[in-house]
């Protein structure tokens, strides 16, 4: 048959807009997708929750796709393994306790698995602002990313969640904004973002799981973000902590639902 370019344009727009349109109300927003982000993505779709993901680049993965030093293979330990297991990515032991993995395979079979399991991403798109009622976050106000590269004066559209996870990285970027723009505190020892601390990577991968949780109303920190929110140290390629930061964000939001009903 005969391909006609108007008929191509008009597909894409109609079936971005209507997956647009149904996500504009989630039950939650996640903001970055590296591989905390979207593994909590995926456990939070598999349990039926609508779930929308924004992630400011062109491509998924955050900093694991470049492994360490753009030598694309990742190190997990044994827990960091057992979530692997359950997207069934191949791993090797190099030496007891310690797990490879092919970086470009984990992140884009983790990527496929959130979106199977329902999970809508939303890449090029970045969140400059808020919502805030009742010293609540209920909501962003997100923007191509594209223009705000550019610099142009063009206004946002808003969305509405639930519930809302930095997981931005070392960057707090959802944090800082509120930080800047709202009159609320953290739940961290300071009342604002800490700041990342220097490698230390057996604490970090510890404290990256300890720190994931609820920051502030309607707030939650998964990954980098939640270490660099309660002044936690790095943890380089390593990518255990983040794996299992990403599933226990997942259940706490699942848990805190289910109380509230």
């Amino acid at each position: 048959m005969a391909l006609n370019e108007v008929i191509i344009t008009r597909a894409i727009i109609d079936r971005f807009s209507q997956k647009f349109l149904e996500h504009t109300e989630v039950d939650t927003a996640i903001v970055g997708g590296g591989p905390s982000g979207l593994v909590a993505a995926y456990f939070l779709a598999k349990a039926g929750k609508k779930v929308a993901l924004y992630e400011r680049k062109l491509s998924l993965g955050g900093g694991m796709w470049g492994g360490g030093m753009m030598f694309n293979e990742i190190v997990v330990q044994k827990e960091g393994k057992e979530i692997l297991d359950i997207f069934d990515i191949n791993t090797r032991e190099y030496q007891p306790g310690y797990f490879t993995a092919d970086a470009v395979e984990s992140i884009t079979t983790i990527c496929s698995y959130a979106t199977k399991a329902g999970a809508k991403i939303f890449n090029c798109m970045s969140v400059e602002d808020v919502v805030i009622r009742e010293n609540r976050v209920i909501g962003l106000v997100i923007i191509w990313s594209p223009v705000e590269m550019a610099g142009l004066h063009v206004d946002p559209l808003t969305i509405m969640a639930k519930n809302i996870v930095d997981a931005t990285g070392h960057a707090t970027e959802m944090l800082n904004v509120i930080e800047r723009k709202a009159d609320m505190k953290l739940n961290t020892e300071s009342g604002g973002v800490m700041g990342e601390r220097s490698m230390w990577a057996e604490k970090a991968e510890k404290l990256t799981i300890e720190n994931t949780r609820e920051i502030c109303p309607g707030v939650y920190v998964a990954g980098m973000s939640a270490n660099a929110a309660f002044g936690g140290p790095r943890m380089g390629p390593i990518f255990g902590g983040m794996l299992l930061s990403g599933n226990k964000i997942a259940e706490l939001i699942i848990a805190k639902d289910k109380s509230e009903k």
